[in-house]
């Protein structure tokens, strides 16, 4: 149920150990989040992520073999750009920062805009934190045990000299913000690599967020990547292998409940019913949607750990602009690496902290922190010869407004504040806009049906995590007391962004869970074979 990423990568994984398989989907658009459409015409947009981090790391494109499939990514590198201060900020005005593949120029840069030291220590911070981002990649990729938690993360830590961060439970339990200050000086440099950390979702001021801020240190070997064509390259190679393997995708007609039988106790899915009343007879149901659409869902027939479960949502978490241009963001004293990959619009970690505590206080922010992603710049099969598409990334809008307002009052307020926002470092950018798509907490709970307007689900902070989430009795992506229900998607371990892990994990134990039933059929089908051998002698 769902064709969004994690539920494409499990349907695919299952067609190709050879079971037989159906995607049913409610939008008429493949990819949920992960999806592009014509917005205007010959301008093709996101609809929901652009860059794609952590699947570049997980092998989950490599082990579908997704490339023989049509999917082609085109690195962002430099991966990010953080601006130099505007002239009248505090502090000593300087030069961009640009953070390449390249390691030697990414300290190159850190030199000259923060100074020798800075760039030293960003070198260190990348070779203590390569290995532990890279232990936390597998983590990410394997069930959210405690067992495996520890079978991937302890090695990193054993035998190895006390490095400048401290013993690392400490770094990895720290805030982003803790081990920022103790590794750097430079308030540039930590506004940008906390910016990037963020990105998530909690503030690197909460504990557990440090390594948020360490997956930079993997992004000198595979940076972040944007498929040609848009986002939705990825669903769509992932639709062509399931096709491949005898799978389908109906969009249109997703699962309006499930089908149950079997009397308490032992009771166990057989299938699902579509809106259009269409009954689709399975033993295995992977629900790759929202948690709590499951729970809908399932009706009466939830048991109390899907009844019961109420994972923390969050108040929302971000707004996007879409926006067609006449012209890319033109940032002072840098030339074209500005645009391959993120616009880390922020210069001072207070920023942050005030744009976080306007949202806590359920109130727009009085001074909004852009990323902006302009992709158009290397790709041009998303809009017509001199236009471009460039996506505004506002974190923490509030989904719900402290004194009541409407989103469909504020919404062209907040986007032109955006804007603003992001003229501030790129003038004239403002007049580059000819048409904006705004996508508020609203809209994107009313599009893509992430409720309350959380692009991760549930929220990632530290007590969300691994096994808690969705819920500790959810966190085995298995449904207890209900047999045949299986879990995916940002609502499950390891979260919300592009990676495909939650439905890979899923797929795997599905099919771990089969192997049982196969091994006796198989013996039975060979006693039987026997028998019928032995009459034949006879």
């Amino acid at each position: 149920m769902g064709s969004g990423h994690n539920g494409m990568v499990a349907a695919a994984h299952l067609a190709k150990a050879g079971l037989r398989v159906e995607v049913v989907e409610s939008d008429e658009v493949l990819g949920g989040a992960v999806s592009t459409v014509e917005r205007w015409p010959g301008v093709r947009v996101d609809r929901g992520s652009s860059a794609h981090v952590i699947i570049r790391h997980s092998g989950v494109v490599e082990e579908l073999e997704l490339e023989e499939f049509g999917l082609r990514y085109i690195d962002c590198d430099p991966w990010a750009f953080a601006p130099a201060p505007v002239p009248g900020d505090p502090g000593p005005d300087g030069q961009p920062l640009v953070f390449s593949v390249d390691l030697d120029a990414t300290c190159a840069s850190i030199a000259a805009a923060c100074g020798e030291a800075d760039a030293a220590a960003y070198r260190r911070f990348v070779e203590v934190w390569g290995p532990r981002s890279a232990a936390v990649v597998k983590a990410f990729g394997d069930r959210p045990g405690p067992v495996q938690l520890v079978r991937h993360l302890w090695p990193i830590g054993s035998g190895r000299p006390r490095t400048p961060g401290g013993e690392i439970a400490t770094d990895f339990l720290g805030s982003g913000d803790a081990l920022l200050d103790r590794w750097f000086t430079s308030e540039r440099l930590k506004a940008a690599l906390a910016w990037f950390g963020a990105q998530s979702g909690p503030p690197m001021s909460e504990p557990g967020t440090a390594a948020m801020v360490g997956w930079v240190a993997l992004l000198h070997d595979v940076p972040p990547g944007h498929p040609v064509g848009g986002s939705g390259g990825l669903t769509q190679a992932l639709a062509a292998r399931l096709a491949a393997d005898g799978g389908r995708v109906v969009l249109g007609d997703g699962a309006a409940r499930l089908l149950v039988e079997g009397p308490d106790g032992a009771r166990r899915v057989t299938g699902v019913q579509t809106v259009s009343g269409r009954r689709v007879t399975a033993p295995v149901v992977v629900a790759a949607c929202h948690v709590l659409a499951t729970r809908t869902l399932a009706g009466d027939d939830a048991p109390p750990a899907l009844a019961d479960a109420d994972p923390p949502l969050g108040n929302g978490f971000g707004l996007v602009l879409r926006c067609q241009t006449n012209a890319l963001p033109d940032y002072p004293g840098v030339g074209d690496e500005a645009l391959q990959g993120l616009q880390l619009l922020c210069t001072d970690r207070a920023q942050l902290a005030r744009a976080h505590g306007d949202y806590l206080a359920g109130e727009l922010p009085r001074e909004p922190v852009p990323l902006a992603m302009s992709f158009s710049a290397s790709d041009p099969t998303l809009a017509p010869e001199g236009q471009h598409v460039v996506t505004i990334w506002g974190q923490w809008y509030p989904y719900a407004l402290a004194d009541g307002s409407s989103w469909d009052d504020l919404a062209e307020d907040a986007a032109q504040q955006l804007v603003a926002a992001v003229d501030r470092y790129a003038p004239g950018f403002a007049d580059s806009v000819q048409r904006m798509y705004v996508q508020t907490p609203l809209k994107l709970e009313q599009e893509l049906s992430l409720l309350r307007g959380n692009v991760m689900h549930v929220e990632m902070s530290l007590a969300s995590m691994f096994s808690f989430r969705p819920t500790p009795a959810l966190s085995g992506h298995r449904v207890p007391g209900l047999d045949g229900l299986y879990l995916a998607g940002a609502s499950t371990h390891p979260g919300g962004g592009v990676s495909g892990n939650s439905g890979r994990t899923a797929a795997r134990i599905v099919l771990a869970d089969r192997r049982p039933a196969a091994r006796l059929r198989t013996g039975l089908s060979a006693g039987v074979r026997t028998r019928l051998a032995a009459r034949a002698a006879r």
